[in-house]
Parts: C-alpha cells; sequence; structure tokens
C-alpha cells in the first residue's frame, strides 16, 4: 500500500458516528468489514488491503469506522510500510494505539506503542527505557485483565527481537545471548499452557524461531529444534505466512550443515502456489525465490550467489557449475535457477519492497544471465542494480554488480565500455583494506582496455563470453557481513558460516 499520513486512511469516511458494523450498512461493506476483521485478527498480510477496500465500501454507502477498526486499519497499514514507505510506520502505530485507547483496547494500544518505539530511528537510551516500561505495563494489564495473554506475550516478544538485533553492538555478544536465551525460555514457558488459542500459538512459535536463531550459532542442532517447531506452529494455527521467515532460517542453518536438498524442499514447500500467493508479502515470496535458487544450485555454484571463491583462481568457471551433473541435469538445474531469480526480480518492483531486495535480485538474474551467455539480457538488469546500489551507497554492490556489466559489455564486443567499467568498479574496490580485488580487477581492466585498441583482440575476447568468472565471483556481496546473531537475506545466520548480505530489520513485525 502506498504511504499515508495518520489520518489519511479514513478515504473520506465519516469517523466514529452512528452504529457501523450494527448490520445497517450494505451487505457489500459489510461483508468487506467482515473480511478486514478476520484479516487482521489473523495477522494475514492482506489485511491492510482489505481495510482499504472495505473504507472504500463505507464511503460509498454513506457509513462510518469506529475507532477500533480505525486503529487496526492503521496497525495494518504500518505493517504494511516497508522499503522506501518504512518511514511512515512509526507515526501510523503512534495514532493506532491513541485509537486503540480510545475504543478501551488496551492491550492492542501497548503492542502499537511498542512497534510506534521500535519503527523509530531512535535505538538509544530513551528508546530502550520506553521498551521497558512498556513490558512492565503488558504485565499490569494482563494481571488486571485489560490485556489478553496473546497481547502481552507479543509485546515481550517485541522487545526481545529488539534485543537480539542489538547483540553484536555489545561488548560480550555471546553473553548477551545467553541471557536472552533464558528470557526466552521463560517466555516460552509462560505461554505454553494458553497455546491453544492462535493469538498465542504465533507469538510462542515466533519465541520458538527467534530463540533458535540466536541459538544457531553456538547450538546449531538445538536450533533447528527450535526452528521446526516455530514453523509447525504457524502451520497448526492455519497461518502460515507467519512461518515464511523461520523458514529461511531454518533453511539458511540446513544448507550451512550441508543438507542441501533437505533446504530445497523446505524452501519449495514453502512457496505458495499460485492460487494462494496473497497469502505471503512480496518481500518474503521474493527472498524464498532468492534462497531457493541457490539451494537448487547446489554447494559449487554458491559461489556466485556468495563470494566464496579464491580471487584469481580457475574455480568456479563455467564448467564447474554442479561436478557430477549430467548436462542434462545441469540444464534443468539452471533453467530452475533462472526462473526462481526472474520471480524474484518481479515481486521486487514497485515501492512496497525494499530497494536493497530488488537491487539484489537484479544482480543476482544479471551475473546468471552473464554466466550463462545471455548477456543482452544480463546488461539492462545490471544496470538497474547498479542504479539501486548508488541509490543506497552500498560499494560492494556496485562494485560487483559493475564488474558484471563490464563483462557482458565485453561479451557482446564492447571492449571500451568493459574497459571503463573495469576501471571504475577497480577504482571502488581500492578504497578496502583488502589490495587483492582491486588489484585482480585492475588487470583485468587493463586488458580489456588493450582489447578496445584492436579490433583482433575486441574480437577474440567477446568469443563464446570468454572472460574472468572467477574474478568477479570472488567479489564482496551488497550489505556486508551480517553480525553473529543476525540473519541475512537468504535466512543465513551471521555466526553459522561465511554468509553475506544483511536483511533489512524486521524486529516491528509480529503477531497481533
Amino acid at each position: 500500500m502506498r504511504s499515508r499520513s495518520p489520518d489519511e486512511f479514513c478515504l473520506g469516511v465519516p469517523s466514529y458516528g452512528g452504529t457501523p458494523g450494527a448490520g445497517d450498512e450494505p451487505v457489500e461493506a459489510r461483508e468487506q468489514l467482515h473480511r478486514a476483521r478476520r484479516f487482521t485478527a489473523e495477522g494475514h498480510p492482506a489485511a491492510g488491503g482489505a481495510w482499504e477496500r472495505a473504507a472504500t465500501a463505507l464511503r460509498r454507502a454513506g457509513g462510518t469506522i469506529t475507532p477500533g477498526d480505525h486503529a487496526d486499519a492503521l496497525d495494518s497499514t504500518a505493517l504494511d510500510c516497508r522499503g522506501r514507505a518504512r518511514a511512515a510506520a512509526g507515526p501510523l502505530f503512534a495514532r493506532a494505539a491513541d485509537l486503540h485507547e480510545r475504543a478501551g483496547q488496551h492491550g492492542k494500544a501497548l503492542v502499537s506503542r511498542m512497534r510506534a518505539v521500535l519503527a523509530g530511528e531512535d535505538a538509544g537510551g530513551t528508546a530502550r527505557f520506553q521498551l521497558g516500561e512498556l513490558c512492565e505495563r503488558a504485565a499490569v494489564l494482563y494481571r488486571t485483565g485489560r490485556a489478553t495473554a496473546g497481547q502481552a506475550t507479543t509485546v515481550l516478544l517485541l522487545h526481545a527481537r529488539a534485543r537480539a538485533d542489538r547483540l553484536d553492538t555489545l561488548p560480550d555478544p555471546a553473553a548477551g545471548a545467553a541471557g536472552l536465551r533464558e528470557e526466552l525460555g521463560r517466555l516460552i514457558t509462560s505461554a505454553a499452557p494458553h497455546r491453544a488459542d492462535p493469538a498465542v500459538l504465533c507469538p510462542l512459535a515466533d519465541a520458538r524461531a527467534l530463540l533458535g536463531r540466536i541459538s544457531a550459532p553456538d547450538d546449531p542442532a538445538r536450533a533447528l529444534v527450535h526452528l521446526r517447531a516455530a514453523v509447525a506452529g504457524h502451520r497448526a494455527a492455519g497461518r502460515p505466512w507467519g512461518a515464511a521467515e523461520h523458514e529461511l532460517v531454518l533453511a539458511g542453518l540446513l544448507r550451512s550443515s550441508g543438507a542441501h536438498e533437505e533446504a530445497a524442499a523446505l524452501l519449495r514447500a514453502a512457496l505458495p502456489s499460485d492460487g494462494s500467493a496473497a497469502s505471503l508479502r512480496r518481500g518474503d515470496r521474493a527472498r524464498l525465490c532468492l534462497a531457493l535458487a541457490r539451494a537448487v544450485a547446489g554447494p559449487h555454484a554458491a559461489g556466485r550467489g556468495r563470494g566464496g571463491w579464491r580471487v584469481g583462481t580457475g574455480e568456479g568457471s563455467a564448467g564447474s557449475r554442479g561436478p557430477g551433473r549430467g548436462t542434462d541435469g545441469r540444464r534443468r538445474v539452471e533453467a530452475e535457477e533462472v526462473a526462481l531469480l526472474v520471480e524474484a526480480v518481479r515481486l521486487t518492483g514497485g515501492a512496497a519492497v525494499d530497494p536493497c531486495l530488488g537491487a539484489l535480485a537484479r544482480l543476482r538474474l544479471g551475473s546468471a544471465y552473464a554466466e550463462l551467455g545471455r548477456c543482452r539480457e544480463a546488461v539492462g538488469l545490471l544496470e538497474e542494480a547498479l542504479r539501486g546500489f548508488a541509490e543506497d551507497g552500498d560499494e560492494a554492490g556496485l562494485v560487483r554488480a559493475g564488474a558484471w556489466l563490464a563483462h557482458s559489455a565485453q561479451c557482446l564486443g564492447d571492449a571500451g565500455r568493459a574497459g571503463r567499467e573495469y576501471t571504475r568498479a577497480a577504482a571502488r574496490a581500492g578504497q578496502w583494506e583488502d589490495p587483492r580485488h582491486a588489484e585482480a580487477l585492475g588487470r583485468v581492466a587493463a586488458r580489456a582496455r588493450a582489447a578496445a585498441g584492436s579490433p583482433e583482440r575486441t574480437d577474440r575476447a567477446g568469443a563464446g563470453c570468454a572472460g574472468p568468472r572467477s574474478e568477479l565471483r570472488g567479489l564482496p556481496e551488497p550489505y556486508g557481513q551480517p553480525g553473529r546473531y543476525q540473519v541475512n537475506v537468504y535466512g543465513d545466520v551471521g555466526g553459522t558460516g561465511r554468509n553475506t548480505v544483511a536483511v533489512p530489520r524486521t524486529r516491528v513485525q509480529g503477531c497481533v
């Protein structure tokens, strides 16, 4: 959904008059309201759109919207504020909290206030103090019957998630993780008696998943148990959309243990069919596609997506993709990988998805096309990726996309452009502490410039799309190395292996 001011959501619907929801609206408006309320209660990703349709139906019917419904609509809209619209989430949550209080929904108000604080840019002492106060208030409201078990659990979970995001900034991250694991254990124990209620079962599953994430670097086997339980919890509640992030982390942990086939099977099952595609947010579907593309390529091809190749060696050349696979099998793998990356690019279009994810998807597909000799298609994608990384200021993304663009230009016989792009990439890489990448790109740039002055060399360089693939595969990935307890875009936890590509924070998300 597009970003709005907190009060703009009404879409012309008069607020808080009459007796809305009492059966006096036309059938369409009643049905739309019922659907929006149900989606909100379920935490469904389509709740924001459902409220927008309900508001439109009410406006046409001359109906009104209650403070409680208005608050739920604002909460749902705020949860949709991702990518470039992320900054709008905080004010929307804050306004929703005020309206929940007005409607006497004190537990919901507390959840909205917690999300408003987490959506803000202040991660310092003031925010931490506010979060602590909100957790204390959640305990009081629950004891006095003014907040449900699900709402109190959600508040504590959101606080735990924010603390997990900061673990790697602590003087002793391992000690911080151990303390947080103990607190999550107590939260899970206290919530378990209420697990028959889906409003408790889902945040309980999220708590198990968070416990699995911060256990993964220190106890992978235990982490697998927690993550499997988290996925099962959301599915038992009939809300599979809540399991997407946990399935990514579970698959990442399986990959790090070498279980690539199991990881791929899990991700395939997580991706919805066409008929149920709306049950996942576009960004989650894109991440599942990117992770599955990596998993199906297997460990021998992962260097193209992960940077695990040695600079200046012949390892990872086109002929080394998937050793032991026959030609037909390799083609099937390549076809599935490309199809998944095409879908990831499609899903990351528009302002509702984080632009970092869109740039990464275009880099992945563009470099895959370049590897397969489809260089004309690669050029446009890599140019788009460059624009995305330039907007975000990510130097590693600019170097990697620029180098693959240079390779594609050289394959198309444009040695002049190849030389310029390689030179630009080498200059950027020259700012890094590790000089090997700049040196390797500098050598490639020199060869491209030499070829630009010789038609014979240009023709030879472009023949068969030959080029320095190993140097390109070895370049660092965009967005840097995630911290030991953080998760990257593919679902890998930083402390479980050589992982890259940090995922934007998602700590305000969670069950209601």
